[in-house]
This record gives C-alpha cells, structure tokens and sequence, in this order.
C-alpha cells in the first residue's frame, strides 16, 4: 500500500537537497529555491510538472514502478534510497546487481559534466543506459531500443545497419569481442540469464554468430582507440577509457580524441552541431 505522506516528504526532501550543478543543470542568478525546482525534477524524471507536484501534495494516482524508476534515477537515488522509494510506492524494489538499470549517483555526477565529452553508460552486455549529447551525435540514440536489441552484440549479429557507424576494417574484431564477451557472461551468470538467453536466440537466428561461437575464443579485447564513422563528419580516431561500478556491472565509457588532430577537430564540429540541435 502506497504511504502518500512518507513518499511525498521524502521526495521534497531529495528534492531540496539536489543542488543544480550536481545534476548538470546551470544554476543561474535569481534561483531562491532550496535546491531544485519541481519543474527540474520533473524534467529530469521525464515526467509532467503537474504530476511531479501532485506526488510532492500526496494527491494524484498510484506511480507506477516504470515512474518510480525514473523517480529514482532522476533524483539521483543512492540503491538504498531507490529501494526506500519503491516500498513508499507500495511496490517491491527491483533485485540488485547485474540485472539492475539503476546507474549509480557517482556515474551520473560524472557523466552530468560530461556534457561536451561523447560518453555512456552500458550494462555488461553492451546496453545503453544514458548518453550524453555529444554521445548521441557520435553514434545515434543507442536507448532508444527494446528487448533483446537494446544490446549492441545482438543488434551486431541481427541488424546490418547497426554496423554503418563503425569502420569496415573493425568490423570483423567487433564480432569477435561481442562473441567472446557473451561466452564469458554466459558462463558468469549462467544457462538461465538474460545472457544465455541472448546466446540461445543469436545460435538460431545468425550463421555469423555461430562461426565466432563456435571458435570458443574468451578475452578478445579492443585497443584504447576506436574508429566510428559518422554520416557528416566521416571517420573519426577516439580513444575509449572506462571507469566500472563494480556494484551495478555498469561502466562509464568516455571517448576523446587527440588535441590537434583531424578528429578532434571533427568532435569540436559535433559539439557544435549538438549544441545547436
């Protein structure tokens, strides 16, 4: 049963002790509010101003544990907080671990001042959490997608045009890093995880996939750079470092480029572009 009081002090409680700068929003100069605004909030949660307000006035329909989620994520919850959150909803917190799509409050510090850096947080089976906006002009909107496909191994084997933005001379390292990757978590998690799972569909649905299974290759790595191709801008040499939350098995990944090179430049033009749109 949902506790409208106690959900709705905690909210405004997180709420005011969220300050601007630690969700990379600028603070400006006639702020008064007490840390953000329910406006921002609501923003952050990617949810309607007017219902943000009513959760905060313990009015408005039951939140569902798809908006608490979002709740959680854009407040920038601690695990504990976040499963504090769901039981004041009335609902049972998600399990933690692997499995979990909550990204830490120290990921997301970081990745909020990124926003002139193409960055990301993925789950270890290569699923896109959240980019920044120069991430999304480097390589599209990887979070848009759903099931299976939300992991770029499996979009790798199934959909073609997944691979457009990666340099054809790679293209043959990245199937094999996905490959050996999905054996090592298959056998980490085990025959009943979402790994095996996506193991058992690619065996049927792609004769690729096969061949770089059947090679029982582990540990196949990239070097620190990468080569992305991008529709306007053309081939660009970034090189890739990771910071990894042991606790969520999620990893930040941060691409930069060179100073003084053909494709920093090229990422300055992005920034631009991104700025703009």
């Amino acid at each position: 049963m949902i506790d409208r009081a106690g959900l709705a002090a905690f909210l405004r409680h997180r709420r005011e002790a969220l300050q601007p700068e630690d969700v990379g929003l600028p603070r400006g100069r006639r702020r008064r509010t007490a840390g953000l605004r329910r406006e921002e909030v609501a923003t952050l949660c990617h949810l309607s101003a007017d219902y943000y307000s009513r959760l905060e006035q313990e009015r408005g329909p039951n939140p569902s544990e798809q908006l608490i989620a979002s709740i959680a994520q854009g407040l920038h919850l601690t695990l504990d907080e976040r499963d504090h959150l769901y039981r004041l909803a009335g609902h049972q917190p998600p399990s933690r671990g692997a499995a979990s799509e909550h990204i830490s409050p120290g990921l997301l510090r970081i990745l909020d001042r990124l926003a002139d850096t193409p960055a990301e947080v993925v789950t270890e089976l290569g699923e896109t959490l959240r980019q920044t906006p120069l991430g999304v002009s480097l390589t599209g909107d990887l979070t848009r997608y759903t099931g299976p496909a939300r992991s770029l191994g499996y979009r790798w084997f199934t959909d073609p045009a997944c691979r457009a933005r990666y340099h054809p001379e790679d293209h043959d390292l990245h199937s094999r890093v996905f490959a050996s990757g999905l054996r090592q978590m298959v056998t980490l998690r085990g025959p009943d995880s979402w790994a095996a799972h996506l193991q058992r569909d690619l065996l049927d649905r792609s004769a690729e996939f096969r061949g770089f299974w059947n090679e029982q290759e582990v540990g196949v790595r990239y070097s620190h750079v990468k080569r992305f191709v991008h529709p306007e801008v053309g081939t660009l040499e970034v090189t890739c470092q990771a910071l990894l939350d042991p606790d969520q098995s999620h990893s930040l990944l941060v691409y930069t480029a060179a100073p003084g090179t053909e494709s920093h430049e090229k990422l300055q033009f992005l920034s631009v572009l991104s700025a703009s749109a």
